[in-house]
């Protein structure tokens, strides 16, 4: 993967789909790639069951899944989760346990994780922008 290269959080892909104009501009600016990880697509589609509008919503994530570029786990994901999970456990900064897999695959990836949870900031191995 070269060039710039990001990965989506969720709380980006929520803005996009609402819309948000800080989040959409970025996003057209940039000639750049960008790539979701799969642990996001299982939160989008659990938020999507928990809604009102279960069924638009679920479409709605099957949509931009297949529209996007989705990074799976795999064994390499998995040594990455040890190492970044050992790291903050040491530092006495543990994450939510979604966030270290989704750090697991910046770091794997060697993107750059788009994001508004600062708890990333603890996480040595990655980048990361908050747009």
């Amino acid at each position: 993967m070269s060039g710039k290269n990001y990965l989506l959080d969720t709380n980006i892909v929520i803005n996009l789909f609402a819309n948000q104009s800080t989040v959409v501009e970025r996003i057209r600016s940039q000639s750049a790639n960008f790539f979701i990880p799969s642990i996001v697509i299982g939160e989008l589609f659990y938020g999507a069951y928990q809604s009102t509008r279960k069924d638009d919503n679920v479409r709605r994530v099957e949509s931009f899944a297949r529209a996007s570029i989705v990074l799976d786990c795999d064994l390499l994901t998995a040594r990455y989760y040890g190492q970044v999970k050992s790291a903050l456990k040491s530092k006495g900064t543990p994450i939510p346990e979604n966030d270290v897999w989704i750090a697991a695959i910046a770091y794997q990836y060697q993107l750059t994780l788009v994001t508004r949870d600062k708890h990333f900031t603890h996480v040595d191995t990655i980048n990361i922008e908050n747009w």
